[in-house]
């Protein structure tokens, strides 16, 4: 009883304050891609993330209120192309309000099971179909099983930490 009235004392934390804590959480930075019944359609995203080997899962978070929403909405097929550090400029033109033909347009594509387009140059592209959907606020997190990928070694990685890109370059063992 004691704990239910302490939790009941704790003042939320504000939007801004966990958006300016958020900047200094370090991550990957992607283009999520997908094609299918609804078109053909891509985002920037970071919030990406493992979730298991078995079957091999990964998780996608993406705003209902996204412009490409209805379109992963109705393919549920996407890949999760983890960007090169070459890559800075692709981000921000699908994190922007480019139109869709603009921004497949500036890059080479492919595909692989799910026809979801495949970067090329990425440091790994995930192709995957969505298993499963839960919504949290303003979100809908994607469960989506990889069914194929493709790794190339020989790029190095691009990371968002404080507001701003990072080339993650690889040591010599």
């Amino acid at each position: 009883m004691q704990t239910a009235m302490l939790n009941s004392e704790i003042p939320p934390v504000e939007k801004q304050d966990f958006r300016d804590a958020m900047s200094r959480l370090g991550s990957a930075v992607n283009i999520i891609t997908t094609h299918g019944p609804a078109g053909r359609a891509g985002f920037t995203a970071s919030a990406v993330c493992s979730v298991t080997d078995s079957p091999p899962t990964l998780l996608v978070c993406l705003n209902r209120s996204a412009s490409v929403y209805p379109a992963f909405k109705e393919n549920q097929v996407l890949c999760v192309n983890t960007l090169a550090d070459s890559h800075e400029s692709l981000s921000n033109l699908f994190g922007g309000k480019t139109s869709m033909e603009q921004r497949f347009e500036a890059a080479e594509w492919s595909s692989l099971a799910t026809g979801s387009p495949i970067l090329s140059g990425a440091v790994v592209s995930f192709d995957c179909k969505v298993t499963q959907v839960t919504r949290v606020g303003t979100h809908d997190i994607l469960f989506c099983e990889v069914v194929a990928l493709v790794r190339n070694d020989e790029s190095h990685g691009l990371a968002y930490f404080d507001r701003r890109y990072h080339p993650l370059m690889r040591q010599n063992a």
